[in-house]
């Protein structure tokens, strides 16, 4: 039995891993925590990688959760590290993010703007089926907004280079978040988009089964 610890991403939580088979296994789900002014990605993953309280864990990060476990990977040792529909370095964010980045056009979009536009959402996260779309206008709506305004604002400025030599990479080809022509990913998933975690969890079970 290994400790798995989940970090999940903007636009979801632990819910969306519901369908997920983790066999044996002792999972822990790390929740977000509320950033500090002006806090850096890599002193915010110094206050939240505290919650990690096994040495060598496994840390499978989901999205942004993907980006704040690789920056955790930089602080403590972790046995194995896996991001689903994530990005490893800055060079795998899409290159019109960091443009509006840096002109700091993200700024001025209203977070409530971002949470209730159900439409756009379900076509981004690739979310078809009522149950999915419900499930993921509950998880916006729930969402910290303060939270949502600076994590997108780390990511449009990320600028790691560095990538953990262990870590794996698993991305669906028709994601609409972070597309696939821009990662390099170990393991593709045909036709999965940003929420193929929970639609398509079959598969991303048996490949987190072969990797954990």
């Amino acid at each position: 039995m290994k400790t798995i610890y989940i970090f999940s991403g903007l636009g979801a939580d632990h819910r969306v891993f519901q369908n997920i088979d983790f066999g044996e296994n002792k999972v822990t789900h790390i929740p977000w925590i509320s950033p500090l002014q002006n806090e850096s990605i890599e002193e915010y993953a110094k206050r939240i990688s505290r919650a990690i309280t096994d040495k060598e864990p496994v840390l499978i990060g989901l999205s942004f959760g993907g980006i704040m476990a690789m920056e955790i990977a930089k602080q403590i040792e972790v046995k194995k590290l896996v991001l689903i529909s994530s990005a490893k370095t800055k060079n795998e964010i899409p290159p019109l993010y960091r443009f509006l980045g840096a002109l700091k056009v993200h700024k001025l979009i209203p977070a409530f703007f971002i949470k209730k536009c159900n439409f756009i959402n379900n076509w981004l996260f690739g979310v078809e089926t009522a149950f999915d779309k419900n499930l993921l206008k509950q998880i916006l709506e729930e969402m910290d907004e303060r939270f949502l305004k600076w994590a997108i604002n780390v990511i449009v400025n990320w600028e790691n280079t560095t990538v953990y030599p262990q870590v794996k990479h698993i991305h669906g080809t028709k994601d609409r978040i972070l597309p696939f022509k821009n990662v390099k990913a170990d393991f593709a998933v045909k036709n999965g988009g940003h929420f193929m975690v929970l639609n398509m969890a079959e598969e991303i079970s048996g490949l987190l089964e072969q990797l954990i």
